[in-house]
């Protein structure tokens, strides 16, 4: 028998290659730079007397290289602002891995006999229950009336007649009316174990029920409950 309960609401490559760039750059300007003073200080040390060199142009010149520099110092810093913030990221996904979440959807894992999704009403309502298996096959139906906010749906499995469906995976589409018997907006939402994540995208991507999704997606994280003695 299904159970329903209301609850409140509540890259590597990529771095490697800037790095050396940014060195190369670097080591460019800090050549092009000595090389300049040195063709200073010997202009300085043989000008004419009589004619001396146009101070301003090589103080002009000064400040360029001074502004060059600083850029790829501000660039620097925001690659390692970048490289820091994708590493927090990462260790942020890696931290879901085995946790239960909820994330829109309609599509739940059946396992040992239990499936669990959530939907959200916005007011009351009479809502109408179907769930079906990767065939397409009914494997349950049934309706409830439901309070405004979110829904936490519970199957056991079982079919209206008592049978007891193999695990796999479900999909439920939920219809509502109101008193007036007007359609009423309803959303359904997934509960389910994170079983991995995949590092070789940007952002990482959370597998949930085999299908992937960015940590932004994830609504809610459910603990377990501990029952007191």
């Amino acid at each position: 028998m299904a159970a329903i309960t209301a609850t409140p609401n509540t890259s590597a490559a990529t771095n490697t290659t800037t790095n050396s760039s940014t060195g190369t750059d670097a080591a460019s300007l800090a050549s092009n730079f000595t090389t300049f003073l040195t063709l200073l200080t010997t202009q300085l040390k043989n000008q004419n007397p009589l004619d001396p060199l146009d101070t301003n142009q090589f103080t002009q010149q000064l400040v360029q290289f001074s502004q060059v520099e600083q850029q790829m110092k501000s660039n620097e810093q925001l690659a390692s602002l970048v490289a820091l913030e994708k590493t927090a990221a990462s260790t942020t996904a890696l931290a879901y891995v085995g946790a239960t979440v909820v994330v829109d959807g309609s599509t739940a894992s059946l396992t040992s006999g239990s499936a669990t999704w959530s939907f959200n009403v916005t007011k009351p309502a009479t809502a109408t229950v179907t769930i079906k298996d990767a065939t397409g096959q009914t494997a349950y139906t049934g309706s409830f009336s439901v309070s405004p906010g979110t829904q936490d749906f519970k199957w056991d499995g079982k079919s209206n007649n008592g049978t007891q469906w193999p695990d796999g995976n479900y999909t439920m589409t939920v219809t509502a009316v109101d008193a007036n018997n007007q359609s009423v907006a309803i959303s359904t939402e997934v509960q389910a174990v994170v079983d991995s994540v995949d590092f070789t995208t940007d952002p990482p991507l959370l597998s949930i029920n085999g299908n992937n999704y960015t940590m932004d997606k994830i609504k809610r994280i459910v603990r377990p409950t501990t029952s007191s003695s």
